[in-house]
């Protein structure tokens, strides 16, 4: 009976302090705005207006008339015809290319050399300049296009000099290379998208980290931490308390994320790349599962680093320090292409990005991937409440000064 009642005891503690943090907490505007607006829906909507945008001018650049200044064009008339065949409008030339690439007055600037009527009709090799500044991202489309029709047009001409000899075409090519894309248009997706892990990321820890600043820092400024202490109830059953609060919020805003991602990734053109983007319910589940212990892990880190902050100002700045921490997968994934390994799962953050992307490719995560990233975060987790939950036993955290 006694240990019933003991047990209801705690039960009632535990859920006093969260009601308590998270009632007041849905009264503060900065905590709403970074839960349920800023850290869910941010992510979403910067990241389908700047795909849409980038896609429909890569699209337009490819599908409209590009005008190329061309010097010499007079040179090579069967080449330039060519190219106006195929969307290229050749412009008056230039006195200085390499200015005009690197001032972005144009793209790219095609030079034809003042002997290539000489040299094509000895049928040797003639060469064309493509003038382009590669530091330019914007002009790399059309350059690419430019270069692609000259080499077209080039390995048209070649055929055609070899037919004229009484020789086959493959005579040029005696080995020919067969590409076999393995790739799924899901995974050419999950390519494009690999950064989502880390806006999941991002997201639990903006929902959680304004309400951890204030059940900590901003308590202990207000010095109003000191007098909770000072109640008969053990520690670990406020911070209990407190904690699930911050998981609350976090979880709320990773769940208005997904269901964000999976509203705006319908408005994202991937069948357009050939490309496949499934952002549905059974995505968004498995990602809840996965991300769980991330929720609890990232809630006692803030807890953690708040608490050694006796300022709320103070304490702002070293969660935006901390906040850094979860782009460090993401970074060394695309910058180091690292081949997935069994145990990488078990590591925090780290599994989480390899199982979205698995996720992401439509390859599902395994039993036992999903076993090891759990296993490992949860582990991370438990570690990270207890270093916490010592750290509310010094009655230098109630001390605002």
């Amino acid at each position: 009976m006694n240990t019933v009642t003991s047990a209801m005891g705690r039960s009632r503690t535990f859920l006093t302090v969260f009601l308590k943090e998270v009632k007041e907490n849905l009264r503060d505007r900065r905590t709403l705005t970074s839960a349920f607006l800023t850290g869910p829906l941010l992510g979403p909507i910067m990241l389908v207006m700047l795909l849409n945008i980038t896609l429909n001018r890569e699209f337009e650049k490819a599908e409209k008339p590009l005008p190329v200044p061309v010097i010499g064009a007079q040179y090579a008339p069967n080449l330039i015809n060519a190219l106006k065949a195929n969307g290229i409008v050749p412009t008056g030339a230039v006195a200085n290319p390499e200015s005009v690439v690197r001032k972005q007055d144009a793209d790219v600037v095609l030079r034809i050399a003042p002997d290539y009527a000489t040299a094509w009709r000895k049928g040797e090799p003639v060469q064309v300049e493509l003038i382009y500044d590669s530091s330019q991202r914007d002009a790399n489309s059309a350059v690419e296009r430019v270069s692609q029709l000259v080499e077209n047009y080039a390995r048209q001409q070649g055929a055609m000099r070899l037919v004229a000899r009484g020789l086959s075409p493959g005579t040029a090519w005696p080995v020919m290379a067969a590409r076999r894309d393995q790739a799924t248009a899901q995974a050419r997706g999950a390519l494009m998208f690999s950064i989502l892990p880390y806006f999941f990321v991002l997201t639990i820890f903006m929902g959680g980290m304004y309400l951890a600043i204030d059940l900590t820092a901003g308590e202990r400024e207000r010095q109003s931490l000191e007098p909770l202490f000072a109640n008969p109830v053990a520690r670990w059953k406020i911070l209990a308390g407190k904690l699930a609060a911050i998981c609350a919020f976090s979880a709320a805003s990773l769940l208005i994320s997904l269901v964000a991602f999976g509203v705006v990734g319908r408005f994202i053109p991937t069948e357009k790349l050939g490309m496949e983007l499934d952002l549905g319910l059974r995505f968004s589940g498995q990602v809840l599962v996965l991300m769980a212990p991330l929720i609890v892990l990232l809630a006692a880190l803030q807890s953690m680093v708040a608490a050694f902050a006796k300022s709320y100002r103070e304490a702002q700045t070293y969660l935006s320090l901390l906040m850094f921490v979860p782009i460090i997968p993401s970074i060394l994934l695309s910058t180091m292409p690292i081949k997935s390994q069994g145990w990488m799962y078990a590591v925090p953050l780290l599994g989480q990005h390899l199982g979205i992307m698995q996720l992401l490719r439509g390859d599902g995560v395994s039993t036992q991937q999903l076993g090891l990233c759990l296993a490992g975060s949860l582990l991370a987790a438990a570690l990270g409440v207890l270093a916490t939950a010592h750290l509310y036993q010094s009655e230098r955290l109630a001390i605002s000064s």
